[in-house]
């Protein structure tokens, strides 16, 4: 019986399929031994030869390794992938497409298996498959169980954390795999489906970020070596995340970034945001440039959606917009110019808002405290936004730059007009000048280093009316903003840092100013727009609330007009703004303090002194500097060198004083009337023009002096509201009621005040005040007319607008009221 069971099993064996015989063949009896390699060479060669006969070798070799799975025979398993793996790399031909489906299971049958070794085992497998080029690609091959698979793997928490590296390295090296054979096959779209990158990239993510210290650049990749990506998952998975990446196209780019925004909301990554600026480096320099605009609105996107975060937050979102604007802005911004600008400036606003709105909710206590430190993260949000405002605004194109220009100061609200963009009925007062504030800012870091060729291309009119709004005078620090953002744009020759401080210079030539000859296009604005640009001066000298720094750039405004814009005719006009602003520090009309009229003394002197050395005429020279060295030995104080330090002696009045003390305008006129200059017009004072937004604007100006007083229905208003201005009357306030022996000479000489001012004063002044006036008595008129008259009823009907559309009320004639003269 044992010699005929022997036979019979021969018999049998014989029978087998040959492919099932070599594929016996190759495993030993002892799994130590190792794969029998002459064997394998048989069967590679009958697979080579017998193409078709691969999905039968493939189905028994998946056979046996799901046996031998089951039961744990890890021998066994380790010699069929090793076969598995030579048939794959020998066969490439038309039949190992159904070889491939037998290879997939059974790497599969390896991933789900909780063996590590064996789920490492089978990732090695599918890494030399997706390094093979297939030639026909397969349309009904899909890598679903594998992306799910893999990316568990990058989050293993086996106990042991040798083996819990091991498998996490594997799962990156698996979806590595899977990158590279979906992006070069033919399908490749299925992997940037939003549920596979829903997967790989916080998988990818979880690995870079769980890394304690990595050194690793965040520009172009860095060339680790072969030992540092095996052993270290954090560079394994930043490695695999600039693949993939790298091989994202125009339309998959945004399923690729949108997880990104996902893992670092769920894990809370923005605050503090390190690894959060780390990840979006690491896209842009991974990414094509020309896709780079879109990151950047995916960044400006979650930025709206979390626009009700706390303001850490938002600030770190912000962050890494400008390192992302700042890779970007050298590259292909794209069509998001304007709506970056945009979504900045409505965030700024919302944390204006929310910071006007903590402080108006703020109570004592634990409450006052929490709305402090909320205001300092505000303040850090708004810091952020103007800084990438200002980044981004720097690199751009001149042309870019002054359309940027223009939409900033678009945004600024003024009061009195609409021209503005930007929701300001929610923050009030104090809120809107905070978001003044932090616009001016903006266009301050925006017109930095900005170069036009002329000052109409840098301050055109409907830039430079809204800019020097009487609306943006009622601060110190929006009239020092102001000021600035003129500086950046009229500074041509960077003369700016040479003039800085006020001082007298005793020699102007050893600052080596830059200048050229001005040009027809700047003489003509100045023309046009040189009274709006003293007016402005002129009024920034007279605020009560001046500051050291605010005579300081009014100083510079002065010098860079005479560097950059000025000819003989605006070298007048600056020296007669100069006269009339020591003569409103003298008269003190506007109850100045002492301080602040010592100031304006200095400043004259400091530009006159300046002005006097560039002009070069020695006559004027010379005076300049007598004046000036008298005052040093007797008022100091009306010197910028001693008014502004902390401790300078004020006089009790600047009456009193000798007039040797003050530059004197028939001495100016006779120096530089030696030299050629047309000095008629400096005997007429300077008088600033009056602007229609003077009636607009809440803040006392000039034009109080001059406006008419209407009072209409005087009866209407409560006596209570009425504030009563009396005068306490004595026998002296009478005396000089009845005296009027002098009113006829005072009379004579406003006269010929006004005949001298229309005989001598520049045209464009005499115009300017004209019109103003006239505009103001139209304006006056047509509100009385207004009130006053109304049409007459008509039986034929009175057209009336509702809703958009013209109707015609008529009015029966028994309902209408006639005059009496027009009754019988």
């Amino acid at each position: 019986l044992p010699a005929q069971a022997v036979l019979l099993c021969c018999c049998c064996s014989a029978l087998r399929p040959r492919y099932k015989r070599l594929v016996d063949n190759i495993f030993p009896e002892d799994p130590k031994d190792g794969l029998v390699k002459a064997d394998m060479e048989k069967l590679t060669f009958y697979a080579v030869s017998a193409p078709e006969k691969l999905d039968r070798i493939g189905s028994y070799l998946a056979e046996r390794l799901s046996r031998d799975v089951v039961r744990h025979r890890s021998g066994y398993v380790l010699i069929a992938m090793e076969a598995l793996d030579q048939l794959l790399m020998a066969c490439h031909s038309q039949s190992i497409k159904p070889f491939v489906e037998s290879f997939l299971h059974m790497v599969a049958k390896l991933l789900e298996s909780g063996e590590p070794k064996l789920q490492v085992l089978g990732t090695n497998s599918f890494v030399k498959f997706a390094n093979i080029e297939e030639d026909t690609p397969s349309y009904h091959r899909r890598y679903d169980f594998f992306v799910s698979r893999f990316s568990a793997m990058c989050h293993s928490c086996h106990s042991d954390p040798e083996i819990r590296t091991e498998i996490r390295i594997a799962g990156i090296r698996g979806i590595q795999g899977v990158v590279r054979k979906t992006v070069n096959d033919e399908l490749r779209a299925t992997i940037w489906e939003p549920q596979h990158m829903d997967k790989i990239v916080p998988s990818l993510l979880f690995n870079m970020q769980k890394i304690e210290e990595v050194d690793s650049r965040t520009g172009p990749p860095p060339s680790p070596s072969a030992t540092d990506k095996e052993e270290n998952p954090a560079v394994l998975a930043e490695n695999c995340f600039r693949e993939l990446l790298g091989r994202a196209t125009f339309g998959n780019m945004n399923n690729a970034v949108r997880p990104v925004f996902a893992h670092l909301d769920h894990h809370k990554l923005w605050d503090p945001n390190e690894f959060a600026v780390h990840c979006f480096k690491i896209i842009m320099y991974s990414i094509q440039a020309q896709y780079s605009h879109h990151v950047i609105q995916e960044i400006l996107g979650h930025l709206d959606a979390r626009k009700k975060d706390s303001p850490r937050v938002r600030a770190g979102i912000i962050q890494v917009l400008l390192e992302a604007v700042a890779i970007a802005a050298k590259g292909s911004i794209g069509p998001t110019v304007l709506e970056v600008f945009n979504t900045l400036l409505k965030h700024l606003r919302l944390s204006v808002e929310f910071e006007a709105n903590d402080l108006q909710g703020g109570s004592v206590g634990s409450a006052s405290l929490n709305s402090s430190s909320k205001d300092n993260d505000e303040k850090i949000v708004q810091n952020a936004i103007i800084q990438t405002i200002g980044f981004f605004g720097s690199n751009l194109p001149d042309y870019q730059r002054s359309e940027i220009m223009m939409f900033i100061m678009g945004k600024v609200p003024v009061f009195g007009t609409s021209t503005h963009t930007l929701d300001i009925s929610q923050l009030g007062d104090l809120g809107t000048r905070r978001i003044q504030i932090m616009l001016l800012r903006s266009l301050l870091m925006v017109t930095s280093g900005y170069k036009a060729k002329t000052i109409v291309t840098a301050l055109p009119g409907s830039f430079l009316d809204p800019l020097l709004s009487p609306s943006l005078m009622e601060d110190y620090e929006l009239r020092q903003l102001v000021l600035e953002v003129m500086h950046n744009l009229m500074d041509r020759h960077d003369n700016r840092a040479k003039l800085r401080g006020i001082r007298i210079i005793p020699d102007v030539a050893d600052l080596k100013i830059k200048r050229e000859k001005i040009c027809r296009q700047d003489t003509s604005f100045m023309k046009k727009n040189g009274q709006q640009l003293y007016r402005h001066i002129y009024l920034g000298c007279k605020e009560e609330d001046n500051v050291q720094k605010n005579y300081e750039l009014l100083y510079t405004s002065l010098a860079l007009i005479t560097i950059e814009l000025a000819n003989e005719e605006v070298v007048i006009d600056l020296i007669r703004l100069a006269i009339a602003l020591q003569d409103s520090a003298i008269i003190n009309e506007d109850n100045l303090p002492m301080f602040h009229r010592c100031g304006i003394m200095a400043l004259v002197a400091a530009y006159l002194n300046f002005v006097s050395q560039m002009i070069a005429v020695p006559a004027f020279c010379q005076h300049v500097s007598k004046v000036i060295e008298i005052r040093t030995m007797e008022a100091p104080y009306f010197l910028p060198e001693h008014i502004f330090r902390d401790k300078c002696m004020l006089p009790k009045s600047l009456e009193k004083h000798d007039k040797n003390l003050y530059f004197l305008t028939n001495k100016i006129a006779e120096s530089l009337g030696g030299s050629g200059y047309s000095v008629e017009r400096l005997s007429v004072p300077y008088v600033p023009q009056v602007t229609d937004e003077d009636r607009l604007s809440r803040r006392k100006s000039i034009v109080d002096t001059v406006s008419i007083q209407v009072d209409i229905l005087p009866n209407s208003i409560p006596s209570d509201d009425v504030v009563s201005n009396t005068e306490e009357i004595t026998f002296e306030a009478l005396k000089k009621a009845i005296d009027t022996s002098g009113m006829e000479e005072q009379e004579k000489e406003k006269r010929r005040l006004v005949i001298e001012k229309f005989q001598k004063a520049p045209f464009e002044e005499i115009a300017a005040q004209c019109e103003s006036k006239a505009n103001l008595l139209h304006d006056r008129l047509a509100q009385i007319l207004e009130l006053t008259i109304r049409p007459p009823p008509s039986p034929s009907g009175t057209l009336t607008i509702t809703s958009g559309h013209a109707q015609y009320q008529s009015v029966p004639v028994y309902e209408m009221k006639f005059p009496d003269l027009c009754v019988y």
